[in-house]
């Protein structure tokens, strides 16, 4: 009996903790829920400017608007800096759409910035703009030779592509890199620019061009770790636990009651 009640106590020890972790979970949930609309309405704008359907793409962008203003003031997730980035590139997607003169690939290009940087806001985890990186460095490879080769009219081609793809993740590296490692980034980016014909004609500024294209392996090779959360940790190890010790007691109680199945088979005996 007193076996009974110690592994009945400290079954309900173990399994409280994990009743709270799993009510936490659930607050978790339902407070992202909010900004996992935002995300979707985020991604199906730009679906919709990819299929030119631009007067529905302008609807879902107005909506969004709305619900973000209703988010951050009811929830107060996000930093100044979130709220003003994201509403920057909103801002530009909306005036995007709605400019004729722009083609569709350059719509797509500014919707695809303010998608990324709203999802820079609502993952944690491996943002979508890390996905990047092979048009990126491809891109910025095909630069290098271009310059490597002397090849001007390739390099300037490569040049401006290479700046139109920096420019659709430039709000998500804002926004997810660290400032120190943001500004640094950046000015390699502004400098070669800038100044792109000195870097082509003087051979001795290709020492940007080697140090940029470190910086931005650095940014995209940063460590996303896909850990699971502590508290689903304790679970894992809570619920180990419990059928650890279920088992433990169970084979105590099998061994207890063969042991007494052998005494009494020995008592039967000796009265025979």
């Amino acid at each position: 009996m007193k076996a009974k009640l110690v592994v009945l106590t400290l079954l309900l020890c173990l399994l409280a903790p994990i009743s709270l972790t799993i009510s936490a979970a659930n607050a978790d949930v339902k407070r992202n829920a909010p900004i996992d609309e935002l995300d979707t309405l985020s991604d199906e704008a730009l679906q919709l400017v990819k299929s030119e359907r631009y007067e529905d793409a302008k609807k879902i962008l107005d909506y969004f608007s709305n619900q973000f203003s209703v988010v951050s003031i009811k929830q107060k997730t996000f930093t100044m800096d979130e709220l003003r980035i994201v509403t920057g590139a909103h801002d530009e997607a909306v005036e995007a759409i709605s400019n004729a003169s722009l083609n569709s690939n350059e719509r797509v290009n500014t919707v695809t910035k303010f998608r990324l940087a709203v999802d820079a806001i609502s993952s944690g985890k491996q943002p979508l703009w890390t996905q990047m990186e092979e048009p990126v460095m491809a891109t910025y490879g095909e630069m290098e030779q271009a310059l490597a080769a002397g090849n001007k009219r390739v390099y300037e081609e490569k040049m401006d592509s290479f700046l139109s793809l920096y420019q659709i993740i430039y709000p998500s590296l804002k926004l997810d890199v660290g400032t120190e490692q943001f500004q640094k980034l950046n000015a390699l980016v502004e400098f070669i620019g800038t100044y792109r014909l000195q870097v082509f004609s003087n051979g001795g500024q290709q020492e940007e061009i080697a140090t940029l294209q470190s910086e931005l392996e650095d940014v995209f090779n940063q460590v996303y770790e896909d850990e699971a959360d502590p508290s689903l940790w304790w679970v894992i190890i809570s619920t180990g636990s419990i059928i650890i010790l279920t088992l433990s007691y169970v084979a105590v109680r099998k061994y207890i009651g063969e042991k007494g199945e052998q005494k009494r088979k020995r008592k039967s005996s000796h009265k025979l």
